[in-house]
């Protein structure tokens, strides 16, 4: 009776151990960065770098520019940022929050990561979105007129 039972437990243990080999991967995010041309008014305009993590169903973007200055110094988390991103396969993806390093005037902007959701296939580009960024009670608002580049974000 023991070596029944030890066998069915090895068994069940190499059922298992086949299941994990063969369970779908995490889904990942590609590109992981991309490089857009926005205009963003008071701060100026220029190339900026967008960069995407994705955990399922939970992504973050993150854009960085040195074209894009700040006019004035800016403390941490100071920025209240919402980044709307064009879904070619759906409804378009907000990412919000307000997660900044500070930032001398004149200072290159940097602001994420912000947190959103994602849907599995979602394609997503910064053309025909924007990013509104509210500081001081000012909001300023970049665009962009050309696709990304090299491609949107599938996730």
């Amino acid at each position: 009776m023991k070596r029944i039972t030890t066998g069915a437990a090895l068994a069940a243990g190499a059922l298992a151990a086949t299941a994990l080999a063969f369970a779908p991967s995490a889904a990942a995010v590609t590109p992981t960065t991309a490089t857009v041309t926005a205009s963003c008014g008071l701060f100026g305009g220029g190339t900026a770098t967008l960069t995407a993590t994705q955990t399922g169903t939970a992504a973050t973007l993150t854009l960085t520019s040195s074209a894009i200055t700040t006019p004035l110094a800016l403390s941490a988390n100071s920025i209240a940022s919402t980044l709307t991103m064009s879904n070619s396969t759906g409804a378009n993806r907000v990412f919000s929050g307000t997660v900044n390093p500070a930032m001398a005037a004149g200072s290159p902007v940097t602001v994420g990561p912000l947190p959103g959701t994602v849907a599995s296939g979602d394609s997503l580009d910064f053309h025909g979105g924007s990013l509104k960024m509210v500081i001081f009670g000012i909001t300023v608002t970049c665009t962009s007129s050309a696709a990304q580049s090299p491609g949107p974000f599938v996730f």
